[in-house]
């Protein structure tokens, strides 16, 4: 629970940092990449637990593409098979929920494209850790391609 905590704090943080006082922020062009913190459930469960990764392209001076993607916590992509249990669905309610958040995903990415700032990017229900490891690790990835005065 602590870290889930203060991995939101950090991402919020980030948040308001890159938002300024109301200004634009500017961004050099190049490809930035960051990670966020590594999500750990407090029962010790596997469910859920992973970290993500984004890659954000500044062309121009904006978000031009976006990449995220989440994983294991051994460095497995959550993808088709994200849900199952030994390639089969076992548990179908778990599956869909995990395929909406493996969805969730490129969404997020999108909707950063469109909207051009991560403070518009709002939270999918059902794919909120998603959400938290994107809005960190994006908050990095602009921080690193911030034009710095």
């Amino acid at each position: 629970m602590i870290k889930k905590i203060t991995a939101a704090a950090a991402a919020l943080s980030a948040l308001m940092m890159l938002s300024g006082c109301g200004g634009t922020v500017s961004y050099n062009d190049g490809t930035y990449e960051a990670k966020s913190a590594e999500y750990i459930n407090d029962d010790g469960s596997e469910e859920g637990n992973g970290y993500g990764i984004v890659k954000i392209t500044i062309s121009g001076g904006v978000i031009s593409d976006c990449e995220f993607r989440t994983y294991e916590l051994d460095g497995t992509q959550k993808g088709e098979e994200y849900g199952k249990k030994q390639g089969s669905i076992a548990n179908k309610d778990f599956y869909n929920k995990a395929q909406k958040a493996v969805a969730a995903c490129d969404k997020y990415a999108s909707d950063l494209v469109a909207a051009g700032d991560l403070n518009l990017v709002d939270a999918v229900s059902g794919a909120t850790i998603n959400y938290q490891q994107f809005t960190e690790a994006a908050a990095e990835a602009l921080g690193k391609a911030e034009k710095k005065n």
